[in-house]
């Protein structure tokens, strides 16, 4: 009733902070940013123990409450104003794909111009040009048929709304590949003797491009390989994932949490090293597909079985390993009850990418039929309660004296195991 109160008594005053018409005048990425920083000042204020209302002051559980319902609030403002955010961010792709392909092919014709200078002008570099306008073409029109969803990024970004790092890997090779066949096949159309086009049609064979065909079909299988084994292992509760608001660069190099992850990064920079070694080599010899060393080769082979091996080897289930009374200081030894606070021990209980406010707020626990959620206890900045290896629930009084079992669901939707306590009149 004291927490029903204060929340009558807040929006009779008209709460301030946040935009009430549901349309921020400054954009979606105005209102984002608006948002979360109304619920970092919140929450500060929270951890400092200032901003309660005189109605839930006199009772720590009621004042704990309403702080967390607050919060939850305020991290629903910002999931909200997150999510417009990201799809106004996608939309303006578009352009900017135009706008870099244009750039990129202006470059790519003052190069041509510059190292022409001398050496004179070939039909390898007039090649070069229109391959370059071509493959353009293809990615502007790409671009503007998927400008919803992410224009030229739409077949790199995951289910999770991430960069795929497999699937960025893969497409890199890809399109330089269509790259280097679109300059032999210019070549050939503009060579008029028989003995120059049996060699651009030579350049083509095994010997030559066997290596980069290698390490295409590769990263193309780990690609499709790595979405099957995440959405295995996903459905079987093995891997815990949760969405993001938009896809970042960060997200090549980083785990679901933006933590720094050793497999994408070696993936990464190994396939990006062996991807600029074939860009000189097509650069050095355009008549030909790259010869990529096996050596070279091998090497991206090898960081692929890692980074496939990483996968399989990431995640796993939540888990409950006890639960326990919580004491406060000066309290006495005693059984659990209603109305005691237990603490839930375990590992795994917030999945990479569920540390902000609105995720948290998603943890329920159960208590034999009763579902309790978990309610957020702010500190300077972050939060206690929940953590990945601790939660902290009241044991509400709808709970029957007696042996029960409590289990965790997390942000992800992931159910814990279970573990029996007994609850005492």
């Amino acid at each position: 009733m004291a927490v029903q109160e204060a929340r009558q008594g807040g929006a009779e005053r008209g709460d301030e902070g946040g935009c009430t018409c549901g349309d921020c005048p400054h954009g979606a990425r105005e209102g984002h940013r608006r948002a979360v920083a109304e619920f970092l000042a919140k929450r500060e204020e929270f951890a400092s123990g200032r901003g309660l209302p005189p109605a839930v002051a006199h009772s720590a559980s009621a004042s704990r409450q309403w702080v967390s319902d607050e919060l939850t609030r305020s991290a629903g403002l910002i999931a909200e104003r997150g999510r417009a955010e990201g799809e106004a961010w996608l939309a303006r792709l578009w352009p900017r794909t135009a706008f870099a392909v244009g750039s990129t092919t202006a470059v790519l014709l003052v190069v041509q111009a510059l190292t022409a200078i001398g050496a004179g002008w070939t039909v390898a570099r007039t090649a070069g040009l229109v391959a370059a306008a071509v493959t353009g073409a293809g990615l502007s029109a790409a671009a503007y048929l998927h400008r919803a969803r992410g224009g030229v990024l739409a077949p790199v970004i995951g289910e999770d709304n991430r960069l795929s790092t497999s699937r960025a890997v893969a497409a890199g090779w890809v399109l330089f590949v269509v790259y280097a066949m679109l300059v032999l096949v210019c070549e050939l159309a503009a060579a008029s003797a028989r003995g120059r086009r049996d060699a651009l049609l030579a350049g083509l064979g095994p010997a030559h491009g066997a290596g980069v065909v290698t390490v295409v079909a590769v990263v193309c299988g780990i690609a499709v390989l790595v979405r099957r084994v995440v959405g295995l292992r996903v459905l079987g509760q093995r891997l815990q994932k949760i969405r993001a608001h938009r896809p970042r660069a960060a997200d090549l190099l980083t785990d679901d949490g933006g933590r720094g992850s050793f497999a994408d990064t070696q993936y990464v920079v190994v396939s990006a090293v062996a991807l600029a070694f074939a860009v000189v080599r097509l650069a050095r010899r355009p008549d030909r597909l790259p010869d990529l060393p096996w050596s070279l080769a091998l090497l991206v082979l090898v960081s692929a079985a890692t980074y496939l091996a990483a996968k399989y080897a990431e995640g796993g289930r939540p888990v409950l390993l006890s639960v326990v009374r919580v004491r406060e200081a000066g309290d006495l030894d005693a059984p659990i009850r209603t109305g005691d606070d237990i603490e839930i021990r375990g590992a795994g209980l917030v999945p990479a990418g569920a540390r902000t406010a609105d995720r948290l707020s998603r943890m329920v626990v159960r208590i034999g039929a009763v579902h309790v959620h978990v309610p957020l206890v702010p500190v300077t900045g972050g939060f206690s309660n929940p953590t990945d290896s601790a939660v902290q629930v009241p044991v509400p009084v709808e709970v029957e004296p007696g042996r029960v079992e409590v289990q965790v669901v997390t942000a992800a939707g992931v159910e814990t195991n279970r573990v029996a306590i007994e609850v005492m009149e």
